[in-house]
């Protein structure tokens, strides 16, 4: 079996890539394909050319976003994925049970279990985790403008304080061809597992492998609706909250009254005033550990 290593050089696991050539070469791949790079976004260039060196087994060593970046350029190639988590934000590696240990996380890899898992798009751009417009989306670009290398995950709550007052936006939904919301909120999401950093259940009915996304609208506004209804989040289920609206689809057209930042997986994109997002079924198969 050919395996590849596709690394962002800027994240730390463990004792690093030194320690995750010597775990492969003990685990009889002394020389697997390697490829490093600098930011995340030039990842889906390796990757591709991974595949085409005739990799079957792709480790990924990086965060959500790097993880987010390869997964796009390997959905449908036939290739099985293994992740290690070595960045500031590993929601896709806690939602399946994969450890921040290196030798386990490798371990996984090679002998773990094997799941298919759905991915979504987002105007054709996968991702594993969540994507979402509107606050998420300007806590995380802001987060993301250094912050996250000086205070780590407590830069998105910092971010997230800042934007607590930030305006509403005029927006409409068509779920599944049908629309399901018209009017001002503050951030749509799409969700492909339910459990975001610290533990916190976004969408207790979330499954990564049901051919569903799961959708919800916030219209909390300022800092007091805020307050309540991450309140509720955090100790109940967030649809019981007054400002937040669920559902569940296959399909979702979101159209903005003026373009809005989204992200994909904790990844900043460029403001958009139309998202159509997708759910795509069983479209990777991921490591896990047995059993999970």
């Amino acid at each position: 079996m050919t395996v590849a290593v596709l690394a962002h050089r800027g994240k730390t696991l463990g004792g690093g890539l030194e320690e995750l050539r010597k775990v492969l070469a003990e685990a009889g791949y002394p020389d697997p394909l390697w490829y490093e790079v600098p930011k995340s976004r030039k990842a889906p260039k390796k990757a591709r050319k991974a595949v085409k060196a005739g990799a079957r087994l792709v480790f990924v060593w990086g965060g959500d976003g790097m993880v987010q970046r390869c997964l796009d350029a390997l959905a449908g190639k036939g290739v099985r994925v293994a992740i290690l988590p070595a960045g500031t934000a590993n929601l896709l590696a806690s939602n399946l049970g994969i450890p921040e240990d290196l030798g386990a996380a490798v371990h996984i890899g090679l002998s773990g279990e094997r799941r298919r898992l759905d991915l979504g798009t987002v105007n054709g751009e996968h991702f594993a985790v969540m994507a979402g417009a509107g606050f998420d989306a300007a806590m995380i670009r802001d987060a993301g403008r250094g912050l996250k290398d000086m205070l780590g995950k407590a830069s998105y709550v910092w971010t997230g304080l800042r934007h607590v007052t930030d305006s509403v936006y005029r927006m409409r939904i068509r779920v599944d061809g049908r629309p399901w919301f018209k009017g001002e909120a503050s951030c749509v999401l799409f969700g492909n597992v339910g459990t975001l950093a610290g533990g916190v259940q976004v969408f207790d009915e979330a499954r990564p492998d049901d051919g569903w996304l799961e959708v919800g609208v916030t219209t909390a506004s300022g800092a007091l609706q805020w307050a309540r209804t991450l309140g509720r989040i955090a100790v109940d289920r967030a649809e019981r909250s007054p400002f937040v609206h669920t559902t569940r689809a296959r399909s979702v057209d979101v159209r903005f009254a003026r373009p809005v930042d989204y992200e994909l997986d904790g990844g900043a994109r460029s403001p958009a005033s139309r998202l159509k997002v997708r759910v795509v079924p069983l479209a990777v198969e991921v490591c896990v550990p047995s059993g999970r």
